[in-house]
């Protein structure tokens, strides 16, 4: 296999835009593609891995929810506020530099982890009032959070490396490694700190981390000849970012469309544990959840057998109504088979919205841009489920679960919802699925929604014909 490629992909080159993808051929430039999705697979699941495993241990060894709860929402914060940051430094930088920067950062983090819980006593460590503990997780937050600036930059590597009438597939490819993240940390992380402990789990996950770097350091990506000429400027170009999301008729709408979906979805993420822990031993909740789980893998396998069709932000709107529809009905009984195939179908579903979403991106975003729009979008959508989580959850816990609990509110609820403990949950399952029902219908009688879809139509076929 040669680096050059004969006379017929010359007519790709468009060095102006520090890209020239006739370097190598389509078949050429999908295998680079899929080296860096298999290592970016493989970084994810190892972050994770370490990420979950640490809010096991904390709980397993304080039981402090507090403690596990201003983790997990540190984590969701520093996300949202250092998105755009990443976004700019993908926009200035080549994708490769950016990726193998983040990969060497987290390495680095977790090295540093794992001197800490080395030589840091462990009763120092576990005691909460002490500094040395929130140090440690605060290391290994900051290591986490910073691999996902890899994430904006593996999608603009979609629009270098991959023809337009592909790119969808390549999306989807993209949400099945989301899924083997999940299936994988739902299982191993609690295995591994249950097992192994907590020094243990470090090791793993340092040598995998090593090793996604080291395979990283190996991989080529000659199309991009160069940074792309770019207005963005500093470390945090919002302006720059928001005028990028502007400066497309609809884009901003389809942002917020994506994050008010997410608010919904944040009803799930503060109430599928509680009502799965209610219905199975908490032994074997987690291996179920990691077998719902596995529809990220198969949808996100479909799309990248089958694409999104001519219009993904018509195939977005069409997936968001049957994820209204199932969230609405999978706990209308309280069966647990009706709970995990509803789960299951359920994931199945979440590839389409977010390959949906990047594929519009990526086709009507200029490749210069596409880093601070991804981030400004991450952004947005990351902070959307922890609030509604946070305003769900005691809403829940409050008022709708002892009202369900009742004698009459249970006599009032049993006949759309049928009898047992969780009645109250169920309600707010079949409200938020109501609600996102109708937020898509309304969705498809927008004008945004006819000005993206005819961007989008718009911008395929002159990419095409260059392709």
């Amino acid at each position: 296999m040669t680096e050059q490629e004969p006379a017929p992909f010359r007519a790709a080159a468009a060095p102006d835009g520090g890209v020239d993808t006739s370097l190598r051929s389509p078949e050429q430039r999908s295998r680079t593609f899929a080296g860096i999705l298999a290592n970016t697979a493989l970084a994810n699941i190892t972050t994770s891995y370490l990420w979950f495993a640490l809010t096991f241990w904390v709980y397993l060894e304080t039981r402090n929810v507090i403690a596990t709860g201003v983790i997990g929402g540190a984590y969701m914060l520093l996300i949202a506020l250092s998105s755009i940051s990443f976004g700019t430094f993908v926009d200035r930088y080549r994708k490769l530099e950016v990726m193998r920067f983040a990969a060497g950062f987290t390495l680095m983090m977790f090295v540093l982890s794992g001197v800490m819980f080395l030589l840091t006593p462990a009763t120092w460590m576990l005691d909460l009032t002490q500094p040395w503990f929130w140090l440690f997780a605060l290391v290994i937050l900051v290591g986490a959070v910073v691999e996902n600036m890899r994430n904006i930059a593996l999608s603009t590597t979609v629009t270098i490396l991959i023809e337009p009438d592909r790119r969808a597939n390549a999306n989807g490819l993209v949400g099945m490694v989301q899924g083997l993240m999940f299936i994988v940390t739902s299982v191993f992380s609690g295995l591994s700190v249950g097992l192994l402990g907590m020094g243990w789990t470090i090791v793993v996950a340092l040598a995998l981390t090593a090793l996604a770097f080291a395979h990283l350091i190996t991989l080529r990506m000659p199309e991009e000849v160069r940074a792309a000429a770019t207005d963005a400027h500093g470390g945090f170009d919002l302006r720059g970012a928001l005028a990028a999301v502007l400066a497309i008729s609809g884009l901003f709408a389809l942002i917020l469309f994506s994050t008010f979906n997410n608010f919904i979805g944040g009803v799930y993420m503060a109430l599928m544990d509680p009502y799965g822990l209610e219905m199975f031993p908490v032994e074997l909740w987690g291996t179920y959840f990691a077998l719902g789980a596995t529809g990220f893998v198969v949808g996100g396998a479909l799309i990248g057998k089958f694409g999104l069709g001519s219009n993904p932000l018509c195939s977005m709107l069409i997936a968001v109504i049957l994820m209204g529809v199932l969230g609405a009905v999978f706990t209308l009984r309280e069966w647990a088979w009706l709970y995990i195939a509803g789960i299951w179908l359920y994931l199945v579903l979440v590839p389409f919205v977010e390959a949906a979403e990047q594929t519009v991106i990526q086709q009507v975003v200029p490749l210069h841009r596409q880093g601070r729009v991804f981030g400004f979008a991450m952004a947005f959508e990351s902070a959307a489920a922890p609030i509604t989580a946070f305003l769900i959850a005691p809403i829940a816990q409050v008022w709708i679960i002892p009202y369900a609990r009742s004698s009459e509110g249970a006599a009032q609820l049993a006949p759309l919802l049928g009898e047992g403990t969780s009645r109250g949950i169920a309600l707010v399952f079949l409200v938020a699925g109501i609600v996102m029902i109708a937020a898509a219908l309304l969705a498809f009688l927008t004008p945004v929604y006819r000005r993206v879809s005819a961007t989008y139509a718009a911008t395929e076929t002159p990419a095409r014909a260059a392709g």
